[in-house]
């Protein structure tokens, strides 16, 4: 088999798992791509849908909460909210609703920096640390699931493989 054929074939088979992509210049490039957008997909989709069944809790909102927990008082310790946008991976304004629909719950809550009237706060209430602690467990197993599934499909081993590598050990 060509190289030119594999290339071809392996576009085919990364096409398949992630039919959005077109096919590109540049294949070998285009296929990585592809590969990490469908492997993405498919984990924060498992999750998604781990969370919302057992905890009514969306990634997004556990991401928020998980990022917003790590906070300290002290210098540094807060995060502004152009900061929690920028962990979350969401526009400022988008963070802004996501925060007011979790204050609304009751599970944060927000406070003018005493420093400069300017900043605004947001710190995890005890119920929020609540949801967070018991939605964990959930959280992490659904990643473990969604990368074990993952590790099926031959066009995502690897980036399954890297994924892993990257996580300190236990």
């Amino acid at each position: 088999m060509t190289q030119q054929t594999r290339e071809k074939q392996a576009t085919q088979e990364t096409t398949a798992a992630a039919p959005d992509c077109p096919p590109a210049a540049t294949p070998a490039l285009a296929q990585g791509w592809c590969a990490l957008s469908a492997l993405h997909g498919r984990i924060e989709t498992h999750i998604e849908r781990a969370l919302q069944t057992r905890h009514d809790l969306s990634v997004r909102e556990f991401s928020v909460l998980n990022v917003l927990s790590e906070q300290h008082d002290g210098p540094g310790g807060h995060l502004r909210m152009h900061q929690v946008a920028d962990s979350v991976v969401l526009s400022q304004s988008a963070t802004t609703r996501l925060v007011t629909r979790l204050e609304d719950r009751g599970l944060l809550s927000r406070y003018l920096c005493p420093d400069d009237r300017r900043g605004i706060y947001t710190n995890v209430t005890p119920e929020g640390r609540t949801l967070l602690v018991e939605a964990r467990p959930t959280h992490d197993g659904a990643l473990r699931e969604a990368l074990q599934d993952a590790a099926q499909r031959p066009e995502l081993a690897p980036l399954v493989t890297a994924v892993e590598t990257l996580a300190p050990s236990e």
